[in-house]
């Protein structure tokens, strides 16, 4: 179903990621432990105090209708009996990891698109190993054998059908979806299933009367424009007839900048609530950048809005750090000269020209405030580097309207 020079991607997706991962730890202390992925549970908070979102839910729990994303209080309203259990970021990573050195087995050209999600381009592998299929149930079994959790692997010929490929029937399962199958296999789903479309966008093509994916394809493109906007209506046309060039990605190069992202559940449209999760992105920054030693110049913010507009603002600071505050004191401010409030879908923080910690001047008149500030940030590094990463939070992302969590990850959508 591939033609000639046609490229083969595959887009691996853990199933329940956390919730998986979180049953991986505990059979593996406990082989008699409860099996979470076969009740009503949910990883992400405090049960008792009802603070926190839902990271993962269980099969079980998506039927009463518990979303990843939403507030626990409310998915409790849901599900009164809902097992939940709070995360273990650090193991997390660690299976995330392991599987990555599992799928270069396989090709040497990936893109770790989020924690549970890796694209792979197979094109120039694939002769290796076997028939596509062949070598993605390869791939599906060694995982759920050796890791002990299950994935969905997409195939198709580009990183978005790849993608959707791998959101059909699930857990455990390999699909295919090559440009031939797009009419029958991707039209027929409702609108809101398509990569990208959001909740404004979903309403404003529905009040056009597409509520199809197959009838966003053959929807005329002015018209489009017209509700939409120019670029937003390109592309998520372009989504809807399967068509992106999108390469799968190399490695950034070491050391050249220190960044997170994170797609928003929700759009954001108050200053306040961008803040918090700029610290909460800043967080992760900061705990990289003192983590590998070295400091940053630059900070840079990065914005898109829900009609997939970017924009950027950066700026070069006075001395290097690697204090969290200070990324965040500069995120804050850049925020506040680049924002016109649009509402937002994405945001990111980047730290650029890096230099070794070694080579950092101390001033005379350094702010003690500020030293205090870094001696209590690398203490907190400590704590969490021996206990978890949930082990130390501010108060800030404890209450009941925090939009984060405290250590902010890249959700599922292509950049």
């Amino acid at each position: 179903m591939m033609g000639q020079g046609d490229r083969l991607i595959f887009h691996i997706d853990v199933n329940s990621a956390f919730l998986s991962w979180e049953c991986v730890y505990r059979l593996s202390q406990d082989p008699e432990a409860l099996d979470l992925r076969t009740v009503v549970a949910a990883v992400g908070g405090d049960a008792k105090s009802r603070h926190g979102i839902v990271l993962a839910k269980s099969p079980l729990a998506k039927r009463y209708g518990v979303t990843t994303g939403e507030p626990l209080v409310q998915a409790m309203r849901k599900c009164p009996d809902l097992v939940v259990v709070p995360s273990r970021f650090d193991f997390y990573i660690k299976c995330s990891r392991r599987m990555m050195e599992l799928l270069e087995e396989y090709t040497p050209d990936h893109e770790k698109f989020s924690i549970d999600e890796i694209f792979l381009d197979m094109t120039s592998t694939i002769h290796l190993f076997g028939s596509p299929l062949e070598v993605a149930n390869e791939i599906r079994e060694r995982i759920r054998k050796d890791l002990g959790f299950t994935v969905n692997i997409g195939i198709s010929t580009n990183k978005l059908l790849a993608k959707m490929a791998s959101d059909f029937e699930k857990p455990d399962k390999c699909h295919t979806l090559f440009p031939r199958e797009v009419a029958d296999k991707m039209w027929p789903l409702p609108i809101r299933e398509l990569f990208f479309v959001g909740g404004a966008a979903q309403r404003k093509m529905e009040n056009l009367g597409l509520h199809t994916i197959g009838q966003l394809a053959c929807c005329n493109l002015e018209v489009l424009k017209s509700h939409l906007g120019e670029k937003y209506a390109v592309l998520i046309r372009q989504y809807a007839n399967g068509i992106d060039d999108d390469p799968v990605a190399e490695k950034e190069p070491v050391n050249k900048a220190y960044g997170n992202s994170i797609t928003l559940s929700r759009d954001i449209s108050d200053y306040e609530s961008a803040c918090q999760v700029l610290l909460s992105l800043c967080e992760t920054v900061g705990a990289r950048l003192r983590a590998d030693h070295v400091l940053c110049n630059n900070v840079c913010v990065e914005l898109r809005d829900w009609e997939f507009k970017n924009q950027s603002h950066q700026m070069v600071i006075p001395e290097p750090t690697d204090s969290t505050s200070v990324i965040y004191e500069y995120s804050c401010r850049l925020l506040r000269e680049s924002w016109h409030m649009t509402p937002l879908r994405l945001m990111g923080v980047r730290a650029g020209k890096i230099s070794d910690d070694g080579f950092s001047q101390i001033s005379l008149f350094d702010d003690p405030g500020l030293q205090k500030k870094k001696d209590f940030e690398k203490a907190v590094d400590a704590i969490r580097s021996k206990y978890g990463i949930d082990s130390v939070k501010r108060a800030s992302f404890l209450r009941k309207d925090a939009i984060v969590d405290h250590a902010a990850s890249k959700k599922k959508h292509l950049n």
